[in-house]
C-alpha cells in the first residue's frame, strides 16, 4: 500500500474545508432575516385583561397579560378531560400572567377571533375561529373539534 505523507492528507483536508466553507456559510440565515427573528417590546403600559398582537416573522403573536381570575380558569382547565391535547398551563407560559402564544389557527391557518374587544370569545371566553368553528380554552388549548394542534407558545414554538 501507498503511504500518502501526512502533510498532504493535512493541505487536503484544509483545502477541501477552504473550498466548501462559502457553501456552508451561505445557509445562515441572511442578516435581514435574522434582523426580524427577535422584537422588543415595552410590555409595562398593558394592564391585567389587555392582548396585545404583534407580527413575528410574518405571523400575529398575541401576548396576553393575564389576569388572576384568567389564571385560575386556565389552572382549572388542565384538569378537564375534553382537553384534545392535555398541556398544563405551567408548561404553556413562563411567568404566569403572560400568556404569548403565535396566533395562528393550526387547523386551517387562519387566525382566529378575539383580536379585538368586541369580537365573539366563545363558550370558554378565549378565542374563536369562525372558519370552522374551533373553540380555546383560556390558555389557548382545544377543547372542541374541528382541531389542529394547541397554539404554538414561546417554549415549544
Amino acid at each position: 500500500m501507498l503511504a500518502v505523507p501526512r502533510s498532504f492528507q493535512e493541505i487536503s483536508t484544509v483545502g477541501t474545508a477552504t473550498t466548501l466553507w462559502p457553501f456552508i456559510d451561505s445557509m445562515q440565515p441572511s442578516a435581514d432575516i435574522s434582523a426580524v427573528a427577535t422584537i422588543d417590546l415595552d410590555l409595562t403600559p398593558t394592564k391585567p385583561g389587555r392582548r396585545v398582537i404583534v407580527k413575528w416573522r410574518g405571523r400575529p403573536v398575541l401576548i396576553v397579560h393575564r389576569t388572576e381570575a384568567l389564571i385560575v380558569q386556565a389552572r382549572a382547565d388542565d384538569a378537564k378531560p375534553d382537553l384534545i391535547e392535555p398541556a398544563l398551563d405551567s408548561t404553556r407560559v413562563h411567568l404566569p400572567e403572560w400568556l404569548v402564544v403565535v396566533g395562528v389557527c393550526t387547523h386551517l391557518g387562519c387566525i382566529p377571533l378575539d383580536q379585538s374587544d368586541g369580537d365573539p370569545r366563545g363558550p370558554f371566553g378565549s378565542w374563536f375561529c369562525s372558519c370552522h368553528g374551533s373553540i380555546y380554552d383560556s390558555a389557548i388549548r382545544f377543547p372542541r373539534q374541528p382541531r389542529g394542534t394547541d397554539w404554538l407558545t414561546h417554549q415549544n414554538g
